[in-house]
């Protein structure tokens, strides 16, 4: 079961989607990740996401992240965090102003190998509150009280390594992965599908606690209207870069 969810995730982005309304972008997104360990069971976990449109010049968004993950083992772990996001008005289906997002979220992560792909499922529950802004009937731009929207997101990654048999340190890997977010509850309006991302990047795994990728993501995005969507065709770079606490407070 979890292969086939595998499988179909990361053919998703290639489904052709009936509605017309479909606005491509260009955007760039670099992001910094870690997880950071402060005992043998509980971890730190930092993130921090540049995006912009237009390549470089505008703002897309600016999202914070930080949550506690506890591993029950190598293979399974369970995270609660919270994020703040700000979205910015950008391409041809620009919001009204820009708005905060304060995100709660729970998350599990599942990690496997077969053979030398080493293969992770994580899923994802987002209570979210946005601030929101309408046209008041003078057609001027006012804030009105936030709504609050459920989100669950469900990632399939692959990691494939090139230059060696098994992921080891200095080791060049190829990063297939694919979300779906689907919301849930009040305030979805007429579409459950918020939007899916799919994921390919070249990365090199420096050690066991830092690599650098660069590739290609897609994000498409199904407004609330279920009619306006967006193609974002995006150049994608992350850095990801683990501290061991222990280790630093355990020296003498």
């Amino acid at each position: 079961m979890l292969k086939f969810s595998t499988f179909f995730l990361l053919l998703f982005p290639f489904f052709v989607f009936s509605q017309k309304n479909i606005s491509n972008q260009v955007l760039t997104w670099t992001l910094y990740t870690g997880t950071h360990k402060i005992t043998d069971k509980f971890n730190l976990m930092t993130e921090y996401q540049w995006r912009r449109s237009d390549g470089f010049q505008r703002w897309q968004q600016s999202l914070l992240r930080l949550g506690v993950e506890y591993s029950c083992n190598p293979k399974f772990s369970a995270m609660i965090g919270y994020g703040w996001i700000r979205t910015f008005p950008y391409g041809s289906q620009p919001v009204l102003h820009e708005f905060d997002e304060h995100r709660i979220f729970e998350q599990v992560n599942v990690k496997d190998k077969v053979g030398c792909f080493e293969i992770q499922h994580r899923y994802r529950l987002e209570q979210r509150f946005l601030d929101q802004y309408v046209k008041n009937a003078a057609g001027a731009v006012a804030q009105v009280d936030p709504v609050f929207r459920n989100r669950i997101r469900y990632r399939a990654m692959v990691m494939v390594p090139l230059s060696r048999k098994e992921m080891l340190d200095n080791t060049l890997f190829l990063n297939l992965n694919n979300e779906l977010f689907i919301g849930f509850g009040k305030g979805i309006a007429k579409n459950p599908m918020d939007q899916n991302r799919f994921i390919a990047a070249l990365g090199w795994r420096f050690n066991s606690n830092a690599n650098l990728q660069v590739g290609y993501l897609n994000q498409f995005v199904i407004k609330s209207n279920a009619i306006d969507m967006e193609r974002n065709h995006s150049i994608w770079i992350s850095l990801a870069y683990n501290v061991d606490f222990t280790k630093m407070f355990n020296r003498k």
